[in-house]
């Protein structure tokens, strides 16, 4: 039983991390660096969207990679 119990967390530890911890950390990245980053960067950048997709896909809402405008007239 214990053995069971052990096997669900892990798997729900390792799920967390790959549907929700990581991808919005890489949603802070983008939105931060997007205008900055280096070719070498956005490589890497877009690795890690193609391996978090399914993630990536729950929090696409709230991406924004759109400039800031000058403010208000």
């Amino acid at each position: 039983m214990t053995n069971n119990l052990l096997v669900l967390a892990e798997y729900g530890t390792i799920g967390f991390l790959y549907l929700v911890l990581i991808p919005l950390f890489l949603c802070f990245w983008m939105n931060t660096r997007w205008n900055f980053m280096g070719k070498f960067e956005r490589l890497l950048i877009y690795g890690f969207v193609f391996l978090f997709f399914p993630g990536l896909i729950l929090f696409s809402p709230l991406l924004n990679l759109r400039m800031r405008g000058q403010g208000e007239v």
